[in-house]
Protein backbone atom coordinates (compact mmCIF):
# COMPACT_ATOMS: atom_id res chain seq x y z
CA UNK A 1 0.00 0.00 0.00
CA UNK A 2 3.11 2.63 0.06
CA UNK A 3 3.83 2.57 -3.67
CA UNK A 4 4.14 5.65 -4.58
CA UNK A 5 1.84 7.45 -6.82
CA UNK A 6 1.77 10.66 -8.76
CA UNK A 7 3.22 13.51 -7.46
CA UNK A 8 1.47 16.26 -5.78
CA UNK A 9 -0.89 18.49 -7.99
CA UNK A 10 1.72 21.44 -7.65
CA UNK A 11 4.06 18.94 -9.37
CA UNK A 12 2.14 17.89 -12.16
CA UNK A 13 2.75 18.85 -15.43
CA UNK A 14 1.60 18.39 -18.92
CA UNK A 15 -0.88 15.88 -20.26
CA UNK A 16 0.84 13.88 -18.01
CA UNK A 17 -0.15 15.17 -15.07
CA UNK A 18 -3.42 16.16 -16.02
CA UNK A 19 -4.11 12.59 -16.83
CA UNK A 20 -3.30 11.13 -13.71
CA UNK A 21 -5.25 13.76 -12.04
CA UNK A 22 -8.63 12.85 -13.60
CA UNK A 23 -7.82 9.03 -12.81
CA UNK A 24 -7.44 9.81 -9.22
CA UNK A 25 -10.79 12.00 -9.20
CA UNK A 26 -11.91 8.56 -10.37
CA UNK A 27 -11.10 6.72 -7.54
CA UNK A 28 -12.37 9.40 -5.43
CA UNK A 29 -15.61 9.63 -6.94
CA UNK A 30 -16.34 5.67 -7.39
CA UNK A 31 -15.33 5.68 -3.40
CA UNK A 32 -18.33 8.25 -2.86
CA UNK A 33 -20.58 6.35 -5.23
CA UNK A 34 -20.24 3.41 -3.03
CA UNK A 35 -20.66 4.98 0.54
CA UNK A 36 -23.79 6.99 -0.63
CA UNK A 37 -25.47 3.79 -2.53
CA UNK A 38 -24.28 1.77 0.53
CA UNK A 39 -27.30 3.69 2.62
CA UNK A 40 -29.87 3.92 -0.40
CA UNK A 41 -29.45 0.05 -1.71
CA UNK A 42 -30.00 -1.40 1.79
CA UNK A 43 -33.57 0.30 2.52
CA UNK A 44 -35.76 -1.14 -0.45
CA UNK A 45 -34.48 -4.61 0.81
CA UNK A 46 -36.28 -4.12 4.11
CA UNK A 47 -39.46 -6.04 3.27
CA UNK A 48 -37.00 -8.63 2.12
CA UNK A 49 -35.05 -9.10 4.90
CA UNK A 50 -37.57 -9.06 7.44
CA UNK A 51 -39.11 -11.87 5.69
CA UNK A 52 -35.59 -13.87 5.35
CA UNK A 53 -34.80 -13.56 8.52
CA UNK A 54 -38.65 -13.42 10.37
CA UNK A 55 -37.83 -10.43 12.02
CA UNK A 56 -40.15 -7.23 12.61
CA UNK A 57 -39.84 -3.94 11.16
CA UNK A 58 -38.03 -2.24 14.23
CA UNK A 59 -35.19 -5.30 14.43
CA UNK A 60 -34.20 -4.70 10.46
CA UNK A 61 -34.15 -1.06 10.37
CA UNK A 62 -30.98 -1.61 12.20
CA UNK A 63 -29.30 -2.86 9.41
CA UNK A 64 -30.18 0.90 7.71
CA UNK A 65 -29.19 2.41 11.22
CA UNK A 66 -25.54 0.35 12.10
CA UNK A 67 -24.38 1.86 8.80
CA UNK A 68 -25.70 5.13 9.31
CA UNK A 69 -24.51 5.37 13.08
CA UNK A 70 -20.62 3.94 12.52
CA UNK A 71 -20.41 6.76 9.53
CA UNK A 72 -22.14 9.85 12.01
CA UNK A 73 -19.97 8.75 15.12
CA UNK A 74 -16.81 7.63 13.46
CA UNK A 75 -16.29 10.64 10.48
CA UNK A 76 -14.25 13.26 12.20
CA UNK A 77 -11.62 10.59 14.11
CA UNK A 78 -11.30 8.91 10.83
CA UNK A 79 -10.35 12.14 9.22
CA UNK A 80 -7.71 13.12 12.15
CA UNK A 81 -6.36 9.40 11.69
CA UNK A 82 -5.93 10.58 7.93
CA UNK A 83 -4.19 13.70 8.92
CA UNK A 84 -1.79 11.61 11.38
CA UNK A 85 -0.88 8.48 9.61
CA UNK A 86 -1.79 9.14 6.21
CA UNK A 87 -4.70 10.16 3.73
CA UNK A 88 -3.87 7.82 1.22
CA UNK A 89 -3.35 4.61 3.08
CA UNK A 90 -6.13 5.00 5.23
CA UNK A 91 -8.41 5.51 2.19
CA UNK A 92 -7.26 2.19 0.89
CA UNK A 93 -7.59 0.80 4.49
CA UNK A 94 -11.14 1.87 4.13
CA UNK A 95 -11.53 0.73 0.97
CA UNK A 96 -10.53 -2.41 1.50
CA UNK A 97 -12.80 -2.77 4.97
CA UNK A 98 -15.66 -1.78 3.18
CA UNK A 99 -15.35 -4.00 0.53
CA UNK A 100 -14.77 -6.70 3.12
CA UNK A 101 -17.98 -6.08 4.97
CA UNK A 102 -19.74 -6.28 1.73
CA UNK A 103 -19.19 -9.60 1.13
CA UNK A 104 -19.76 -9.89 5.44
CA UNK A 105 -23.00 -8.45 4.82
CA UNK A 106 -23.87 -10.89 1.56
CA UNK A 107 -23.10 -14.25 3.44
CA UNK A 108 -24.56 -13.09 6.74
CA UNK A 109 -26.44 -16.43 7.83
CA UNK A 110 -28.68 -14.28 10.55
CA UNK A 111 -29.50 -10.79 11.21
CA UNK A 112 -27.18 -9.98 14.09
CA UNK A 113 -24.02 -11.04 11.80
CA UNK A 114 -25.56 -8.35 9.06
CA UNK A 115 -26.28 -5.73 11.34
CA UNK A 116 -22.71 -6.52 12.56
CA UNK A 117 -21.23 -6.44 9.19
CA UNK A 118 -23.40 -3.29 8.18
CA UNK A 119 -22.00 -1.70 11.19
CA UNK A 120 -18.35 -2.36 10.13
CA UNK A 121 -19.21 -1.45 6.25
CA UNK A 122 -20.43 1.63 8.02
CA UNK A 123 -16.80 2.46 8.81
CA UNK A 124 -14.86 1.65 6.06
CA UNK A 125 -17.81 4.30 4.10
CA UNK A 126 -16.66 6.73 6.82
CA UNK A 127 -13.12 6.51 5.75
CA UNK A 128 -13.91 6.71 2.21
CA UNK A 129 -16.63 9.90 2.53
CA UNK A 130 -14.08 11.94 4.58
CA UNK A 131 -11.09 11.14 2.74
CA UNK A 132 -12.49 11.49 -0.63
CA UNK A 133 -13.20 15.05 0.11
CA UNK A 134 -9.76 15.55 2.00
CA UNK A 135 -7.73 14.29 -0.79
CA UNK A 136 -8.80 16.73 -3.87
CA UNK A 137 -6.84 19.24 -2.20
CA UNK A 138 -3.71 16.87 -2.82
CA UNK A 139 -4.75 15.33 -6.53
CA UNK A 140 -6.42 18.03 -8.34
CA UNK A 141 -5.31 21.59 -9.08
CA UNK A 142 -6.33 24.55 -6.37
CA UNK A 143 -8.58 26.34 -9.26
CA UNK A 144 -10.13 23.07 -10.07
CA UNK A 145 -11.11 22.62 -6.61
CA UNK A 146 -15.47 23.70 -7.51
CA UNK A 147 -15.47 21.22 -10.44
CA UNK A 148 -13.97 18.52 -8.05
CA UNK A 149 -16.13 18.82 -5.54
CA UNK A 150 -18.94 19.34 -7.62
CA UNK A 151 -18.04 16.07 -9.13
CA UNK A 152 -17.70 14.53 -5.80
CA UNK A 153 -21.51 15.84 -5.17
CA UNK A 154 -22.73 14.40 -8.39
CA UNK A 155 -21.21 10.96 -7.55
CA UNK A 156 -23.14 11.09 -4.22
CA UNK A 157 -26.67 12.35 -5.90
CA UNK A 158 -26.46 9.47 -8.63
CA UNK A 159 -25.64 6.59 -5.57
CA UNK A 160 -28.75 8.08 -3.67
CA UNK A 161 -30.74 7.78 -6.84
CA UNK A 162 -29.36 4.33 -8.51
CA UNK A 163 -29.78 2.35 -5.13
CA UNK A 164 -33.47 1.89 -4.72
CA UNK A 165 -33.72 0.66 -8.25
CA UNK A 166 -30.48 -1.02 -8.50
CA UNK A 167 -31.22 -2.36 -5.59
CA UNK A 168 -35.26 -3.18 -6.70
CA UNK A 169 -33.73 -5.25 -9.45
CA UNK A 170 -30.91 -7.21 -8.05
CA UNK A 171 -33.29 -8.40 -5.59
CA UNK A 172 -35.99 -9.58 -8.05
CA UNK A 173 -33.06 -11.22 -9.92
CA UNK A 174 -30.74 -12.57 -7.48
CA UNK A 175 -32.40 -12.18 -3.58
CA UNK A 176 -31.40 -9.62 -1.00
CA UNK A 177 -27.93 -11.25 -0.70
CA UNK A 178 -27.10 -9.29 -3.89
CA UNK A 179 -27.59 -6.18 -2.71
CA UNK A 180 -24.38 -5.91 -0.73
CA UNK A 181 -22.56 -8.19 -2.85
CA UNK A 182 -22.58 -6.22 -5.47
CA UNK A 183 -20.08 -3.59 -3.67
CA UNK A 184 -17.48 -6.71 -4.16
CA UNK A 185 -16.46 -5.87 -7.37
CA UNK A 186 -16.93 -2.28 -7.51
CA UNK A 187 -15.26 -2.13 -4.26
CA UNK A 188 -12.38 -3.69 -5.80
CA UNK A 189 -11.89 -1.29 -8.97
CA UNK A 190 -11.79 1.04 -6.47
CA UNK A 191 -8.95 -0.07 -4.26
CA UNK A 192 -6.96 -0.63 -7.83
CA UNK A 193 -7.78 2.92 -8.75
CA UNK A 194 -6.68 4.65 -5.84
CA UNK A 195 -3.35 2.58 -5.07
CA UNK A 196 -2.57 3.30 -8.68
CA UNK A 197 -3.51 6.80 -8.80
CA UNK A 198 -3.65 8.63 -5.79
CA UNK A 199 -0.53 10.86 -4.64
CA UNK A 200 1.83 9.25 -2.15
CA UNK A 201 1.65 10.64 1.23
CA UNK A 202 4.05 13.02 2.76
CA UNK A 203 6.18 11.21 4.54
CA UNK A 204 6.16 13.10 8.66
CA UNK A 205 9.13 11.89 10.89
CA UNK A 206 7.44 9.71 13.66
CA UNK A 207 8.59 12.23 16.17
CA UNK A 208 6.78 14.97 14.55
CA UNK A 209 3.48 13.25 14.09
CA UNK A 210 0.68 14.72 16.46
CA UNK A 211 -0.73 12.52 18.78
CA UNK A 212 -3.94 11.18 18.78
CA UNK A 213 -6.58 12.46 21.21
CA UNK A 214 -8.00 9.66 22.45
CA UNK A 215 -10.51 11.02 24.91
CA UNK A 216 -11.54 13.66 22.65
CA UNK A 217 -12.43 10.54 20.41
CA UNK A 218 -14.86 8.70 22.86
CA UNK A 219 -16.17 11.77 23.83
CA UNK A 220 -17.04 12.90 20.46
CA UNK A 221 -18.38 9.26 19.41
CA UNK A 222 -20.66 9.06 22.60
CA UNK A 223 -22.18 12.49 21.92
CA UNK A 224 -23.15 12.34 18.58
CA UNK A 225 -24.07 8.97 19.09
CA UNK A 226 -26.64 9.67 21.53
CA UNK A 227 -27.99 12.92 19.62
CA UNK A 228 -28.55 10.55 16.68
CA UNK A 229 -30.13 7.65 18.47
CA UNK A 230 -32.24 10.51 20.48
CA UNK A 231 -33.48 11.87 16.89
CA UNK A 232 -34.67 8.25 15.66
CA UNK A 233 -35.49 5.88 18.56
CA UNK A 234 -39.11 6.45 19.02
CA UNK A 235 -39.46 8.44 15.56
CA UNK A 236 -37.69 10.96 16.92
CA UNK A 237 -40.74 11.56 19.93
CA UNK A 238 -40.09 13.19 23.34
CA UNK A 239 -40.67 10.50 25.06
CA UNK A 240 -38.23 9.62 28.59
CA UNK A 241 -35.99 7.66 25.99
CA UNK A 242 -35.18 10.20 23.56
CA UNK A 243 -35.19 13.13 26.33
CA UNK A 244 -32.67 10.86 28.32
CA UNK A 245 -30.28 10.45 24.89
CA UNK A 246 -30.44 14.45 24.45
CA UNK A 247 -29.36 14.84 27.88
CA UNK A 248 -26.27 13.18 27.64
CA UNK A 249 -25.75 14.34 24.37
CA UNK A 250 -25.48 17.52 25.95
CA UNK A 251 -23.71 16.46 28.67
CA UNK A 252 -20.85 14.52 26.04
CA UNK A 253 -20.47 17.99 24.27
CA UNK A 254 -19.65 20.17 27.33
CA UNK A 255 -17.34 17.38 28.32
CA UNK A 256 -15.85 17.28 24.89
CA UNK A 257 -14.98 21.10 25.15
CA UNK A 258 -13.36 20.73 28.25
CA UNK A 259 -11.27 17.98 27.29
CA UNK A 260 -10.35 19.82 24.02
CA UNK A 261 -9.20 22.86 25.86
CA UNK A 262 -6.30 21.27 27.46
CA UNK A 263 -5.82 18.39 25.17
CA UNK A 264 -2.14 18.45 23.75
CA UNK A 265 -3.18 17.40 20.77
CA UNK A 266 -7.00 17.80 19.95
CA UNK A 267 -9.32 15.95 17.70
CA UNK A 268 -10.75 19.54 16.65
CA UNK A 269 -8.96 22.59 17.65
CA UNK A 270 -11.83 24.99 19.22
CA UNK A 271 -10.09 28.17 18.13
CA UNK A 272 -10.39 27.06 14.61
CA UNK A 273 -14.24 27.44 14.77
CA UNK A 274 -13.80 31.21 15.20
CA UNK A 275 -12.66 31.15 11.83
CA UNK A 276 -15.90 32.87 9.46
CA UNK A 277 -15.74 30.61 6.82
CA UNK A 278 -15.24 27.16 8.63
CA UNK A 279 -17.97 28.26 11.34
CA UNK A 280 -20.32 29.85 8.47
CA UNK A 281 -20.11 26.49 6.52
CA UNK A 282 -20.42 24.39 8.93
CA UNK A 283 -23.63 26.00 10.42
CA UNK A 284 -24.82 27.13 6.87
CA UNK A 285 -24.32 22.42 5.79
CA UNK A 286 -26.72 21.62 8.86
CA UNK A 287 -29.56 23.84 7.75
CA UNK A 288 -29.17 23.17 4.40
CA UNK A 289 -29.62 19.20 5.12
CA UNK A 290 -32.69 19.44 7.21
CA UNK A 291 -33.97 21.33 4.68
CA UNK A 292 -33.67 18.74 2.04
CA UNK A 293 -34.05 16.04 4.32
CA UNK A 294 -38.05 17.28 4.42
CA UNK A 295 -38.70 16.48 1.01
CA UNK A 296 -37.59 13.06 1.67
CA UNK A 297 -39.59 12.97 4.86
CA UNK A 298 -43.11 14.85 3.58
CA UNK A 299 -42.68 14.69 0.12
CA UNK A 300 -44.05 10.58 -0.01
CA UNK A 301 -46.86 11.54 2.25
CA UNK A 302 -48.14 14.76 0.21
CA UNK A 303 -47.89 12.83 -3.16
CA UNK A 304 -49.80 9.88 -1.91
CA UNK A 305 -52.51 11.13 0.35
CA UNK A 306 -52.96 14.34 -0.72
CA UNK A 307 -52.42 14.47 -4.48
CA UNK A 308 -53.17 9.92 -4.59
CA UNK A 309 -50.37 9.00 -6.16
CA UNK A 310 -50.01 5.38 -6.59
CA UNK A 311 -47.02 3.81 -4.88
CA UNK A 312 -45.04 3.78 -8.43
CA UNK A 313 -46.15 7.58 -9.69
CA UNK A 314 -44.42 8.32 -6.45
CA UNK A 315 -41.12 6.58 -6.70
CA UNK A 316 -40.75 8.07 -10.25
CA UNK A 317 -41.68 11.81 -9.07
CA UNK A 318 -39.42 11.77 -5.72
CA UNK A 319 -36.64 10.38 -8.13
CA UNK A 320 -36.83 13.51 -9.89
CA UNK A 321 -34.86 15.37 -7.29
CA UNK A 322 -31.33 12.68 -7.09
CA UNK A 323 -31.92 13.02 -10.92
CA UNK A 324 -31.28 16.78 -10.99
CA UNK A 325 -28.99 16.51 -8.39
CA UNK A 326 -27.02 14.21 -10.38
CA UNK A 327 -27.28 16.59 -13.48
CA UNK A 328 -26.28 19.61 -12.08
CA UNK A 329 -23.30 18.69 -9.52
CA UNK A 330 -20.51 19.15 -12.71
CA UNK A 331 -21.97 22.39 -13.73
CA UNK A 332 -22.35 23.67 -10.30
CA UNK A 333 -18.60 23.01 -9.54
CA UNK A 334 -17.33 24.91 -12.76
CA UNK A 335 -19.95 27.53 -11.57
CA UNK A 336 -18.16 28.03 -8.74
CA UNK A 337 -14.86 27.85 -10.61
CA UNK A 338 -15.55 30.83 -12.58
CA UNK A 339 -17.45 32.83 -10.14
CA UNK A 340 -15.89 32.10 -7.08
CA UNK A 341 -17.30 30.31 -4.10
CA UNK A 342 -19.04 33.56 -1.90
CA UNK A 343 -20.80 34.44 -4.56
CA UNK A 344 -22.17 30.78 -5.23
CA UNK A 345 -23.14 29.74 -1.89
CA UNK A 346 -25.10 33.35 -2.01
CA UNK A 347 -26.93 32.01 -5.10
CA UNK A 348 -27.49 28.61 -4.29
CA UNK A 349 -29.00 29.74 -0.72
CA UNK A 350 -31.17 31.86 -3.19
CA UNK A 351 -32.09 29.50 -5.30
CA UNK A 352 -33.23 26.70 -2.29
CA UNK A 353 -35.45 29.49 -0.39
CA UNK A 354 -37.26 30.05 -3.23
CA UNK A 355 -37.66 26.63 -4.01
CA UNK A 356 -38.58 25.94 -0.41
CA UNK A 357 -41.37 28.68 -0.12
CA UNK A 358 -42.52 27.48 -4.18
CA UNK A 359 -42.67 23.92 -2.34
CA UNK A 360 -45.39 25.13 -0.13
CA UNK A 361 -47.33 27.39 -2.75
CA UNK A 362 -46.83 25.35 -6.18
CA UNK A 363 -48.12 21.97 -5.07
CA UNK A 364 -51.44 23.07 -4.06
CA UNK A 365 -52.13 25.36 -7.13
CA UNK A 366 -50.37 22.84 -9.97
CA UNK A 367 -50.60 19.34 -8.43
CA UNK A 368 -47.81 17.08 -9.86
CA UNK A 369 -46.28 19.80 -11.97
CA UNK A 370 -45.87 22.56 -9.24
CA UNK A 371 -44.09 19.97 -6.90
CA UNK A 372 -41.79 19.06 -9.90
CA UNK A 373 -41.34 23.03 -10.72
CA UNK A 374 -40.43 23.59 -7.53
CA UNK A 375 -37.87 20.50 -7.25
CA UNK A 376 -35.78 21.64 -10.59
CA UNK A 377 -35.13 25.38 -8.38
CA UNK A 378 -34.38 23.84 -4.65
CA UNK A 379 -32.39 20.43 -5.78
CA UNK A 380 -30.10 22.64 -7.97
CA UNK A 381 -29.70 25.55 -5.90
CA UNK A 382 -28.84 22.67 -2.84
CA UNK A 383 -25.71 21.20 -5.10
CA UNK A 384 -24.14 24.59 -5.91
CA UNK A 385 -24.51 25.55 -2.26
CA UNK A 386 -22.57 22.16 -2.00
CA UNK A 387 -19.86 22.75 -4.22
CA UNK A 388 -18.87 26.25 -3.35
CA UNK A 389 -19.68 25.71 0.34
CA UNK A 390 -17.15 22.83 0.29
CA UNK A 391 -14.93 24.68 -1.76
CA UNK A 392 -14.75 27.66 0.37
CA UNK A 393 -14.41 25.65 3.21
CA UNK A 394 -11.71 22.94 2.06
CA UNK A 395 -9.69 25.17 -0.10
CA UNK A 396 -7.12 27.25 1.73
CA UNK A 397 -6.96 24.48 4.95
CA UNK A 398 -3.74 23.40 5.95
CA UNK A 399 -2.12 19.99 4.12
CA UNK A 400 -2.50 18.40 8.28
CA UNK A 401 -5.79 19.50 8.98
CA UNK A 402 -7.73 18.77 5.92
CA UNK A 403 -8.78 15.11 7.24
CA UNK A 404 -10.53 16.52 10.18
CA UNK A 405 -11.66 20.02 8.41
CA UNK A 406 -13.64 17.40 5.74
CA UNK A 407 -15.02 15.19 8.72
CA UNK A 408 -16.48 17.98 10.28
CA UNK A 409 -18.00 19.09 6.98
CA UNK A 410 -19.51 15.71 6.33
CA UNK A 411 -20.76 15.10 9.79
CA UNK A 412 -22.44 18.93 9.94
CA UNK A 413 -24.31 17.66 6.46
CA UNK A 414 -25.25 14.15 8.67
CA UNK A 415 -26.34 15.62 11.67
CA UNK A 416 -28.89 18.04 9.61
CA UNK A 417 -30.20 14.90 7.85
CA UNK A 418 -30.76 13.08 11.01
CA UNK A 419 -32.03 16.57 12.19
CA UNK A 420 -34.40 17.09 9.55
CA UNK A 421 -35.81 13.86 9.78
CA UNK A 422 -37.12 14.39 13.40
CA UNK A 423 -37.48 17.85 13.62
CA UNK A 424 -39.09 18.41 10.39
CA UNK A 425 -41.30 15.26 10.38
CA UNK A 426 -42.69 16.88 13.57
CA UNK A 427 -43.61 20.16 11.96
CA UNK A 428 -45.56 18.34 9.92
CA UNK A 429 -47.08 15.96 11.74
CA UNK A 430 -47.90 19.39 14.12
CA UNK A 431 -49.66 21.04 11.28
CA UNK A 432 -51.78 18.56 10.03
CA UNK A 433 -53.28 18.12 13.52
CA UNK A 434 -53.64 14.72 14.00
CA UNK A 435 -52.40 11.39 12.60
CA UNK A 436 -50.52 11.64 9.20
CA UNK A 437 -51.24 8.05 8.70
CA UNK A 438 -54.78 9.13 8.91
CA UNK A 439 -54.95 11.86 7.93
CA UNK A 440 -57.30 13.38 4.51
CA UNK A 441 -55.74 15.67 1.81
CA UNK A 442 -56.87 18.63 2.85
CA UNK A 443 -54.87 18.30 6.28
CA UNK A 444 -51.24 16.60 4.44
CA UNK A 445 -51.63 19.74 2.08
CA UNK A 446 -51.65 22.03 4.82
CA UNK A 447 -48.87 20.40 6.82
CA UNK A 448 -47.10 20.29 3.62
CA UNK A 449 -47.46 23.84 3.20
CA UNK A 450 -46.52 25.05 6.85
CA UNK A 451 -43.72 22.57 6.95
CA UNK A 452 -41.67 24.14 3.59
CA UNK A 453 -42.75 27.01 4.81
CA UNK A 454 -40.34 26.75 7.90
CA UNK A 455 -37.95 25.09 5.35
CA UNK A 456 -37.79 28.70 3.75
CA UNK A 457 -37.32 30.21 6.97
CA UNK A 458 -34.15 28.19 8.01
CA UNK A 459 -32.78 28.45 4.50
CA UNK A 460 -33.56 32.67 4.78
CA UNK A 461 -31.51 31.87 8.26
CA UNK A 462 -28.45 30.15 6.20
CA UNK A 463 -28.42 33.19 3.69
CA UNK A 464 -27.92 35.45 6.64
CA UNK A 465 -25.22 33.48 8.22
CA UNK A 466 -23.61 33.83 4.68
CA UNK A 467 -23.52 37.38 4.33
CA UNK A 468 -22.37 37.78 7.77
CA UNK A 469 -19.89 35.40 7.28
CA UNK A 470 -18.47 37.05 3.89
CA UNK A 471 -18.75 40.32 5.68
CA UNK A 472 -16.13 38.98 8.74
CA UNK A 473 -13.84 37.32 6.42
CA UNK A 474 -13.67 40.62 4.17
CA UNK A 475 -12.71 42.28 7.45
CA UNK A 476 -10.78 39.42 8.13
CA UNK A 477 -8.54 39.71 5.09
CA UNK A 478 -7.68 43.68 5.92
CA UNK A 479 -5.79 42.64 9.05
CA UNK A 480 -4.38 39.00 7.84
CA UNK A 481 -0.58 38.55 7.18
CA UNK A 482 -0.56 37.91 3.46
CA UNK A 483 -0.37 33.70 2.56
CA UNK A 484 -1.79 33.31 6.25
CA UNK A 485 -3.65 30.37 6.41
CA UNK A 486 -7.23 30.70 7.29
CA UNK A 487 -7.73 27.44 9.21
Amino acid sequence: MSKPAIAAPDEASGSGGAAAAQWALASLSLSVLLSSLGTSIANVGLPSLAAAFSASFQQVQWVVLAYLLAISTLIVTVGRLGDIIGRRRLLLAGILLFTLSSALSGAASNLPVLIFARSVQGLGAAVMMTLAMALVGDAVAKERTGSAMGLLGTMSAVGTALGPSLGGVLIAGLGWRAIFLVNVPLGALAFLLAWRSLPADRQTPEAERPGFDVRGTLLLGFTIAAYALAMTVSRGGLGPLNLSLLAAAILGAGLFVLVERRAASPLIRLQTLRNPVLAAGLAMSTLVSTVMMATLVVGPFYLSRSLGLGATMVGIVMAAGPVVSALSGLPAGRAVDRLGAPFMILAGLVAMAAGSFALSVLPEMFGVAGYLAAMLVLTPGYQLFQAANNTAVMRDVRPDRRGVVSGMLNLSRNLGLVTGASAMGAIFAFATAEDVAAANAGTVSAGMQVTFAVAGVLVIGALLIALRSRALARSAERVAMPGRDRT
